[in-house]
């Protein structure tokens, strides 16, 4: 599948679509597809979508296959969707709307296109978590700290607040508040 590494290093698909509301880019499949027809041809590859719908325990869900040919070899990569009602959107539209968005996670993954922050599917919402690097203290500076914890002069919190600390430092500390 060295074709594929090609076609997935070449592919060059930006964000060419703006959600007013939500005030993000997004990419639709329909934009990944016209984004590496080029490239599928250059290299000789065949794709084909095909969606099903599954089951799993009480929910519908469509599963969107991208099945690239090429080299003599096939590889597919599936895109999951959950079928459900929308306001004011006949069945059959719920139904074309979850083909969209199963088909383009599957091409995401077929050609490894990564969806960033910007994109609403992305975003975590989970609440920020402090990624500045701590330093890390070691050897006779650790043992000094543990000194300064005996006396009271700080915490085992505020050490391990401003430190990176490994897990035998952390047990350390762990067996000072005992």
């Amino acid at each position: 599948m060295e074709s594929l590494s090609k076609i997935q290093a070449e592919l060059k698909c930006p964000k060419g679509s703006l959600n007013k509301f939500g005030n993000y880019k997004y990419r639709s499949a329909e934009q990944i597809l016209e984004s590496v027809k080029p490239l599928l041809q250059k290299y000789g590859a065949v794709l084909r979508l095909t969606d099903d719908i599954v089951q799993v325990g009480n929910k519908l869900f469509l599963k969107a296959s991208a099945t690239i040919s090429l080299d003599n070899d096939c590889l597919s990569v599936n895109g999951f969707a959950e079928l459900g009602e929308h306001k004011g959107m006949s069945s059959e539209q719920c139904t074309g709307t979850a083909s969209s968005y199963a088909r383009k996670y599957a091409l995401n993954g077929l050609f490894l296109i990564d969806e960033t922050e910007s994109d609403p599917d992305s975003k975590d919402n989970t609440k920020p978590v402090n990624t500045e690097k701590k330093p890390k203290i070691e050897g006779e500076r650790f043992l000094k700290a543990i000194e300064a914890i005996r006396a009271g002069e700080f915490t085992a919190e505020e050490l391990q607040a401003k430190f990176d600390l490994n897990e035998v430092q952390k047990k350390s500390l762990l067996l000072i508040n005992q």
